[in-house]
C-alpha cells in the first residue's frame, strides 16, 4: 500500500480561531479546573477556565496598551510554566502572533529569530534571557521592548492594559480566521539555520478538535490530567496546551525534568505526552535505583517478563498460564511500583519526536502503561498519525490522525497531506516551493511503509541513509536505539558513510554509570576511568552484539568509540527535543569516525 488517508471526524467554521475553541471551553465548562500551577510549596493550586479566560484578556489588554497591534510578531522566552501558556493565549486574545524562543538559545540564535520573524514585544523568563537578548538586539532592529517573567512582567502587562476597553478585546478576538498565522515556530534545526514554519489558527484548531475526538479513549480517560514538561517552545508541547482545551483536560507545567518523578506523584496525571528519551531516562533511573538497592536482577528479571507479557499479547491465544503467573509477581515486586512512581493514575502515554523503540513500547505496556507511538513534524503542527488504544501496533506509529493522509513516495519518502500541514516557511519561498510536490503534498524526508491498515512504520531519515563502500544502504536508527538501551549508553551516532562497514560512535550516561558500577561490584570511578575500563568496553560489546541480532552483518556494527563527553542541549549536540545533530557531530568528531577505520580491522573496542 502506498496511500492512506482517514476521514475527518469534525468540520471547523473556517471564520473560527483559536480564541473561539478556549470560548467554546469557559462556556462549557467554566467554573472547572483548566490548569493547575504548582506553589512553591510544592502543593498545586486550580485555576478555572473561566478564570483563566479572565486574565488571558487583562494580559491581552497589556499588550494592546504596549503597541502591539493585529498581525504583530510577539515572542517568549522562557522555561515551561503556567505563564507561557497564559502569554501565548493573551497574544492571540490580542491578534497578534506568537513566536517561541527556546530559552537554552545563543545570543547568535536569537538575534537571527528576532530579526527573521520581525519581532516587536519579547517577553523573557529571567534576567539571565534579557541579557542574551540584549547582546543580540542590534540585529533586531525591530524589538520594542523586553519584559522579564521573574521581574514582575505579567503584573506590569496587567496594569498596562487597566485602560484598554473591553470592546477593544473583542474586536481582536475575532480578527483572524482558519488561515492567518497563530504561530512561526523556528526548526530546532539538525542542520543548518532553523526555518520559521508558519503555523495558522486552523492546523491547531482542527488538528486539536480531531485529535480529542479520535483519540477519546485516551484523553477522555479518567481525571482527564496532564503534565507538560517539554519545552513549550516546541511544537510537541504547544500542540498539547492547545489539546486540553477541547478534550476537556486539567493543564500542569513543570520546567525540571530532574524533579519530574516528583512532580508526576504530586500532579497525578491520567496520561502524559512526551519524547523518547524520558521514557528511556524513566526506565534508567529506575533500574538505577533497584541496582543501588541490590535488587537489579529482580528489575531485569521484572522488565524481560513485562517485555516478554506484552509481546505475548500480540500474539493468538496471548500470555500462556506461566507467562501470566509471571507478570503477576513482577507487578507485585517491580512493576506496580513503577506505574506509582508515574502518579499512579496514569493509563495512556504518547510518545513523539523520535523512534521509541519496541523495546520500550513493550516494557511499558507490560508496566501496565499503553505507549502510543506517533509521529509528527513542526511543519505539520506536531502529530499526523499516532497508534490507537483499541489497536496498537508496536514498532509503527499508527494510523493518519483523523483528516490526514499519508502518501509513499518510490524510494520510500513520507508525504503528508491534510489540514494540520503548515502554510510554509516564513519568508522563505525557495524552502516553501522544495518542501511540497506539484499536487501539495508535503515532503518529510523520512522514509517508510505502509501496511493494508495505514499504519505507518518509520525506517529512517532520508538525508541520514549510510551507503557504505560496498553499496549497502544502511538506515541507522534501529541500531541505535537498540544499543541506547544498555544501561550505560546515552547516545548512539552510527556512522560508516563510503566505508567498508558500519561503525558507531557512543556516549556514556553518568547518571547511570554509578549504579552500573555497583551492581557489578566495581569501585567508583570517573568518566575518564570508565571510558577505558575493561568490564565496561566488555559490557558495551555485548549491547553492540545484542543491537547486531536485529540486521543484517552487512549492516551490523563492527568497531565503536567511547567518546569523552555527552552530547546535550547545552554543549549544542542536541536539538531541544533531544534529538542527536548528527551532522554536527560527523564534522566535529571526524577525528574519531577516521580513527574507527584506520587500521582496516573490524574488531570491536
Amino acid at each position: 500500500m502506498d496511500e492512506f488517508h482517514t476521514p475527518a471526524l469534525i468540520t471547523v467554521d473556517p471564520g473560527k480561531n483559536l480564541n473561539d475553541l478556549l470560548a467554546s471551553r469557559v462556556e462549557d465548562s467554566g467554573d472547572e479546573p483548566l490548569m493547575e500551577r504548582k506553589e512553591e510549596s510544592g502543593s498545586w493550586t486550580s485555576v478555572s477556565a473561566r478564570e483563566f479566560d479572565s486574565q488571558v484578556d487583562a494580559v491581552a489588554k497589556g499588550l494592546v496598551a504596549l503597541g502591539v497591534a493585529p498581525g504583530d510578531h510577539v515572542g517568549i522566552m522562557s522555561r515551561t510554566r503556567y505563564e507561557w501558556s497564559l502569554l501565548d493565549w493573551a497574544i492571540w486574545r490580542a491578534g497578534a502572533v506568537t513566536v517561541p524562543l527556546y530559552e537554552t538559545s545563543s545570543a547568535d540564535q536569537v538575534e537571527w529569530i528576532l530579526s527573521d520573524a520581525d519581532v516587536r514585544l519579547l517577553v523573557v523568563e529571567t534576567s539571565e534571557h534579557a541579557s542574551t537578548v540584549e547582546a543580540a538586539r542590534t540585529g533586531a532592529p525591530g524589538l520594542r521592548s523586553v519584559h522579564t517573567i521573574d521581574d514582575g512582567a505579567i503584573d506590569e502587562l496587567v496594569a498596562a492594559g487597566a485602560s484598554v476597553p473591553d470592546e477593544e478585546i473583542l474586536r481582536r478576538r475575532s480578527l483572524a480566521g482558519l488561515e492567518d498565522v497563530a504561530t512561526i515556530i523556528y526548526t530546532s534545526g539538525t542542520t543548518g539555520r532553523p526555518k520559521g514554519a508558519e503555523l495558522t489558527h486552523g492546523n491547531f484548531y482542527v488538528l486539536t478538535v480531531n485529535a480529542s475526538e479520535g483519540l477519546r479513549e485516551v484523553l477522555h480517560h479518567g481525571r482527564r490530567r496532564t503534565l507538560l514538561f517539554m519545552p513549550l517552545a516546541h511544537v510537541f508541547a504547544r500542540f498539547i496546551h492547545v489539546l486540553v482545551v477541547p478534550a476537556g483536560s486539567v493543564l500542569g507545567h513543570t520546567p525540571d525534568t530532574a524533579t519530574l518523578l516528583e512532580d508526576l506523584a504530586g500532579f497525578q496525571p491520567s496520561y502524559i505526552l512526551s519524547v523518547p528519551r524520558v521514557f528511556e531516562k524513566v526506565y534508567n533511573s529506575s533500574e538505577q535505583k533497584a541496582a543501588a538497592g541490590g535488587k537489579v536482577k529482580i528489575f531485569r528479571w521484572a522488565a524481560s517478563t513485562a517485555i516478554a507479557y506484552s509481546r505475548a499479547l500480540d500474539e493468538e491465544g496471548g500470555p500462556g498460564l506461566a507467562l501470566r503467573a509471571r507478570h503477576k509477581l513482577a507487578d507485585v515486586l517491580v512493576l506496580g511500583k513503577l506505574r506509582t512512581a508515574l502518579g499512579g493514575h496514569v493509563k495512556h502515554a504518547v510518545s513523539g519526536g523520535a523512534a521509541l523503540g519496541e523495546r520500550l513500547g513493550h516494557f511499558y505496556r507490560g508496566v501496565g502503561l499503553v505507549v502510543l507511538e506517533g509521529y509528527g513534524l513542526t511543519e505539520t503542527t506536531a502529530p499526523t498519525s499516532v497508534n490507537l488504544p483499541g489497536l496498537s501496533k508496536i514498532g509503527t506509529v499508527g494510523p493518519p490522525l483523523p483528516g490526514h493522509g499519508v502518501r509513499l513516495e518510490a524510494d520510500g519518502e513520507i508525504l503528508l497531506k491534510g489540514p494540520h500541514v503548515f502554510r510554509g516557511y516564513h519568508g522563505n519561498p525557495e524552502a516553501t516551493a522544495e518542501a511540497f510536490t506539484a499536487d501539495g503534498w508535503f515532503r518529510t524526508g523520512d522514509i517508510g511503509s505502509l501496511d493494508e491498515q495505514g499504519y505507518l512504520r518509520i525506517t529512517g531519515r532520508k538525508k541520514e541513509i549510510i551507503v557504505t563502500a560496498g553499496g549497502k544502504n544502511v538506515a541507522p536508527a534501529v541500531l541505535e536505539d537498540r544499543l541506547r538501551s544498555h544501561p550505560l549508553v546515552s547516545q548512539v551516532v552510527v556512522v560508516g558513510d563510503a566505508k567498508p562497514f558500519i561503525a558507531a560512535l557512543v556516549t556514556l550516561d553518568v547518571e547511570s554509570l554509578p549504579g552500573w558500577l555497583s551492581s557489578h561490584g566495581k569501585p567508583a570511578m570517573s568518566l575518564e576511568e570508565a571510558l577505558v575500563d575493561t568490564d565496561v568496553l566488555t559490557s558495551i560489546d555485548a549491547g553492540v552484539q545484542r543491537a547486531n541480532r536485529a540486521v543484517s552483518r552487512a549492516e551490523s556494527i563492527r568497531k565503536f568509540s567511547l567518546l569523552p563527553s555527552d552530547f546535550t542541549v547545552a554543549n549544542g549536540y542536541l536539538t531541544p527535543s533531544l534529538k542527536v545533530k548528527r551532522s554536527l557531530v560527523l564534522v566535529d568528531f571526524d577525528d574519531a569516525v577516521e580513527a574507527l577505520y584506520a587500521d582496516g580491522s573490524e574488531q570491536h573496542g
